[in-house]
């Protein structure tokens, strides 16, 4: 698979774009996936960072508008066209650049966080926390949208040290002040002056700047003036210093979901306009205190905010478990299986796959989820398997790649609802394949069976790796089974 990623960085822009691009872009290519960063060369731009992580970068022409943006992207993309997918991170760009790039890219991906522009796409993600209906009119009828903070793209050190969590007790012994990449507003020497304003020689202080913050020599100076403070750049282990902090002093954007990941309480100010919609709704449901654009925020009243804040334990006890329930760090897991299933090929099965079907579905590892376990013997299997090739209501799939076969899909239907069973190939389990399969199987049946609204699965109550996986793609629980066994005897 080939993934194409149009995003930039620099001074006016932040790091956001382009770090949560590279978010993806890692978890793909651990997947196998070829990968390409397509980005203009700004003021501020992290071309070396996404070298240093392994992706091919191509440097788009400098160009005072965007008006020709499609124009240079098509060319940067010619030599391997046509793309698998090609995702698109940028203000900028909309729903005439994308219908440009169908050229060049088989698929689009959009990540967008504004719902103020229209886009030609087969796929949409907005992590941000929002109204239903919000994408309405403004993204083709039968595109996927991933919404909300479940999809957020961390990278995996957040889940793995959400893992190991401590609790959150409501004390502050170190605060954490990050304001972004670029941060061109100095609103770090600001939170810096206003912790020194609190006197507290006990506080220990971890400031974080990215490598084009413009204020860096000020910052040197102040952070030596706090006895506990420490001054790191461009640091790889957020997702360590996020677990180890009591209390956050910084900016919104991305690090909002890394935050709440981690049940770190948080005092944030906006360093941009994209920033202010998803603070004030984060505040809302009492994952943070905001306290406005932080170019409307004096020291001396941020000094009093972070001091009344540490007085109360209750309130951060509070912030954090809000902030946890919003995002388990498994967001970019989910956002890759929707690109990594278009590898999968589904095929309807044929009289020649009975022998492998009966195989797959007689192994430990399969009958052990089975609704009933019992091994099958093939006559058996055989006169099931004619019935179901002879029913157009059942649905037998089998899901492929690079010819080799993954799992199995079967989906019964009856009055537009279809029942859904599915399998991996015995030794393939824990790969991740299930999500994709599913994923597949959905696009699949969208596009075969129109008159299907609805799918439902049945689900051991002791299997919590298929609820897991069930929910975790949207499927609901919406009743209990319960069942005696008469034969067990007393």
């Amino acid at each position: 698979m080939k993934v194409a990623f149009r995003a930039d960085a620099g001074l006016a822009l932040g790091t956001g774009h382009v770090m949560r691009c590279l978010t993806l872009a890692d978890q793909l290519r651990a997947a196998g996936a070829t990968t390409r960063f397509l980005c203009r060369p700004l003021d501020g731009q992290r071309g070396e960072y996404i070298a240093a992580r392994g992706h091919a970068l191509v440097w788009l022409p400098l160009r005072e508008d965007l008006a020709r943006d499609a124009e240079d992207s098509r060319a940067a993309l010619a030599d391997q066209s046509p793309w698998d997918w090609l995702v698109v991170d940028h203000y900028g760009l909309n729903a005439g650049w994308e219908r440009e790039m169908r050229a060049v890219a088989g698929k689009i991906m959009v990540i967008d966080d504004l719902a103020d522009r229209p886009h030609d796409c087969d796929l949409l993600l907005d992590q941000n926390l929002q109204a239903p209906g919000r994408y309405a009119g403004r993204v083709p009828e039968g595109c996927p949208c991933l919404l909300g903070p479940k999809y957020a793209l961390l990278r995996p050190q957040f889940a793995a040290a959400r893992a190991t969590l401590r609790p959150r007790d409501g004390r502050v012994a170190r605060i954490l002040v990050f304001f972004g990449g670029a941060d061109a507003g100095g609103a770090t020497l600001k939170a810096l002056q206003a912790i020194r304003q609190l006197g507290r020689d006990d506080l220990a202080v971890d400031v974080v700047i990215g490598a084009t913050n413009p204020h860096r020599a000020a910052i040197e100076a102040a952070y030596q003036a706090l006895p506990g403070a420490v001054l790191r750049c461009q640091v790889e282990d957020m997702a360590a210093r996020m677990a180890a902090a009591d209390l956050f002093v910084g900016a919104g954007g991305i690090s909002s979901w890394e935050r709440c990941c981690l049940g770190l309480p948080a005092l944030v100010m906006a360093t941009a306009d994209n920033q202010v919609t998803q603070s004030e709704l984060l505040a809302r449901v009492g994952a943070q205190i905001y306290l406005g654009p932080s170019s409307s925020i004096e020291v001396d009243g941020l000094a009093r905010w972070i001091e009344s804040l540490m007085a109360l334990p209750d309130t951060l006890i509070h912030m954090a478990e809000q902030g946890k329930s919003l995002v388990d760090g498994r967001g970019v897991n989910r956002v890759a299986d929707h690109l990594l299933a278009d590898a999968l090929l589904l095929r309807r099965a044929e009289a020649t796959d009975s022998a492998a079907i009966h195989r797959w579905r007689n192994h430990p590892d399969t009958r052990r989820h089975a609704g009933d376990p019992a091994e099958i013997d093939f006559e058996r299997h055989e006169r099931w398997f004619s019935r179901v090739l002879a029913d157009p209501d059942r649905l037998l799939l089998i899901a492929e790649r690079d010819g080799q076969p993954i799992g199995v899909l079967r989906y019964d239907i009856e009055n537009g609802l279809g029942t859904v069973s599915i399998y991996v190939v015995p030794g393939l389990a824990g790969q991740g394949w299930g999500r994709r399969l599913l994923i597949a199987g959905e696009r699949w049946l969208r596009r075969a069976r129109p008159d299907v609204t609805a799918c439902v699965a049945e689900v051991l109550a002791d299997n919590a790796a298929s609820v897991a996986l069930f929910q975790g793609l949207g499927f609901q629980p919406q009743r209990t089974v319960f069942r005696k066994d008469f034969r067990v005897p007393c």
